[in-house]
This record gives C-alpha cells, sequence and structure tokens, in this order.
C-alpha cells in the first residue's frame, strides 16, 4: 500500500511495444507501454483491454473504423473486438487495465509476443 509515481516509471525503460506491470488489483494488472508505429492485428476472446493515453497520440484501429485516443482518453476494446494500435507520429505512453491472463498478442503469436511481463 504504497503511492507509484507513474511518470517515473515511465522513465525507467524505453523499448517499445514491451508493456511493465507496475501493479495488480482484483485480478487485473496495470501496465505501462511505449509505443511507436504499427502493432499487429490481434484480438482477446475471453477479456476486455482498457488503453489511457499519458501521453502524445494512439490511433486504434477496428476492422469497420478508426479511433483516435488522445492524451488523458481511454479506450475500452471488449472481448472478441480485433484491433491493432498503432502511432503515427512520434510515440505514445499508455497505461493498460486488463485481466492477469492477457496474452499480448492475444489470438496472434508474432515477434512482439511478450510472454513474461517485468515488474518496475
Amino acid at each position: 500500500m504504497s503511492k507509484i509515481a507513474v511518470l517515473e516509471k515511465f522513465s525507467s525503460f524505453s523499448e517499445f511495444w514491451t508493456p511493465k506491470i507496475i501493479g495488480e488489483l482484483n485480478g487485473q494488472y496495470v501496465k505501462l507501454a511505449k509505443l511507436k508505429d504499427d502493432f499487429v492485428w490481434h484480438k482477446h476472446d475471453g477479456e476486455d483491454e482498457l488503453f489511457m493515453v499519458w501521453k502524445g497520440t494512439m490511433t486504434m484501429e477496428f476492422r469497420d473504423k478508426t479511433e483516435i485516443v488522445r492524451e488523458g482518453e481511454i479506450i475500452i476494446v471488449p472481448r472478441g473486438i480485433e484491433h491493432c494500435p498503432r502511432v503515427d507520429k512520434g510515440e505514445a505512453w499508455v497505461m493498460l487495465f486488463e485481466p492477469k491472463a492477457t496474452l499480448h498478442t492475444g489470438d496472434v503469436m508474432h515477434e512482439r509476443t511478450v510472454t513474461n511481463f517485468e515488474w518496475i
């Protein structure tokens, strides 16, 4: 039960598309990730995901629409919905809220798939 300095945590790593765990609650991890360029199309059949943008702008592609998510905004991707996050300019810093069992790239194995998340 101690506070977490989120910006300090973001400053502690530089890798892109490699979420870091900063907390756990109610069977969910709170993760931080730095994003740049494109990710991979994927979906999560068993869980929803919440993305909160702390810095920059993230584009969330869906098969039928595109959402632009800016600093201070969130987007919730419902389970089973195929999506592809990307950053068109610079980088974006995001906080993720997702069940502990959530696989990084969902139903897709990719070179960017992370299987062991690091606590920071």
